[in-house]
């Protein structure tokens, strides 16, 4: 079984591959103070709820955005399942020909993303990512990497209003009932899912001018759920893409 982890500002996502199939995921906060020995007792916990013994696992692959727990998990695994885990970085095998201005500081999430979108669906495509940010990107038939978009996440900009406006409460992501809001709640809900789902639309149709109509659009990240649905194109929801394009690079440098 292969153990694939994506490093996230926010989260920490992690799913089992047995062969080809996703057999479960787990999700922990991003907490940067926390020591291998922490991330190893949680991973065995994970484990143990899943009845998956250590010595199950037989490979690893990891993708972080965050660099101070990239050793860290890197650590807990060796120290859990005894084994090294391959890491996205310059001179891993991707697949892709990244053909941004500095292709080094490409993101390892984009990198996974990209890779998942051409193992799962036909191409070209452009991937929306909503997590901590809101990112775009395109990705042709022959796996070139296009380059992107990145804007202010959901709850970035949830925060933000609240943070710095003072008479702006607090207020939770829900869907509103209508665009033009009759409460301040419901006029927040309004711009937050409404402003980003018209966003992305945007985006989109910037994106396919400039490149031409892909034959995919896919949308991952924690916080897809809340927006596509509003947006106007047909768009595909794939919360665990990041994990398939994982699982891809994986065999990519174990062949």
């Amino acid at each position: 079984m292969i153990l694939t982890i994506d490093i996230g500002n926010t989260n920490i996502t992690f799913g089992v591959f047995d062969g080809d199939k996703l057999s479960f995921v787990s999700r922990l906060a991003t907490e940067r103070n926390r020591t291998d020995d922490q991330f190893a007792v949680e991973f065995l916990a994970v484990f143990k709820m899943h009845d998956l013994e250590p010595a199950e696992i037989t490979g690893a692959v990891l993708s972080s955005v965050v660099p101070e727990l990239t050793g860290k998990i890197k650590t807990a695994v060796n120290k859990v399942c005894g084994i090294e885990s391959v890491i996205i970085a310059p001179g891993v095998k991707t697949g892709l020909n990244i053909l941004i201005d500095n292709p080094a500081e490409l993101g390892a999430d984009l990198v996974a993303g990209a890779v998942g979108a051409m193992a799962r669906y036909e191409m070209p495509a452009f991937v929306i990512d909503l997590g901590t940010a809101t990112k775009i990107y395109a990705v042709d038939k022959h796996g070139g990497y296009h380059g992107g978009t990145i804007a202010p996440g959901v709850e970035i900009s949830m925060k933000a209003l609240s943070g710095q406006a003072s008479l702006l409460p607090s207020f939770s992501l829900a869907s509103p009932p209508h665009a033009c809001a009759t409460n301040t709640i419901e006029c927040l809900q309004s711009g937050i899912i409404f402003g980003t789902a018209d966003m992305i639309d945007g985006m989109l149709d910037r994106f396919a001018k400039q490149l031409g109509e892909p034959k995919t659009i896919v949308a991952t990240g924690g916080l897809s759920s809340y927006v596509i649905g509003y947006c106007r194109h047909n768009i595909i929801h794939d919360d665990n893409l990041l994990l398939y394009g994982l699982k891809a690079i994986y065999d990519k440098n174990s062949n």
